[in-house]
């Protein structure tokens, strides 16, 4: 009988394509629970390239990128976008279904 691989084998395979990369973050980010979002970031960055190598390339700590990634994890908005950057993925904004706030009389 054939051994079955196991899931973070195949997700990590999944994961090195840029695509799937983007719509795991994307499906991940609109989790009510934020934390989802890092975990799923630190999938893609463990895929990709590494947490070793992503700190060398994004020149931030390594140690700092795993808390970064971690349930408690709370990025700086520079330290974000540098490493989205080097993962080649973009952040899009799109409005909301319902606005939150009301027009001005």
């Amino acid at each position: 009988m054939k051994r079955a691989r196991s899931h973070t084998v195949e997700l990590r395979n999944q994961l090195k394509n840029p695509t799937a990369a983007a719509h795991y973050l994307k499906v991940a980010y609109e989790d009510p629970d934020k934390r989802v979002f890092l975990l799923a970031l630190k999938d893609v960055v463990k895929a990709r390239h590494g947490i070793s190598a992503i700190a060398r390339q994004t020149k931030l700590d390594r140690r700092h990128l795993y808390v970064m990634l971690s349930q408690k994890g709370n990025p700086e908005w520079f330290s974000m976008s540098r490493l989205l950057q080097a993962l080649g993925i973009r952040i899009s904004f799109e409005p909301q279904n319902a606005s939150p706030f009301k027009r001005a009389a």
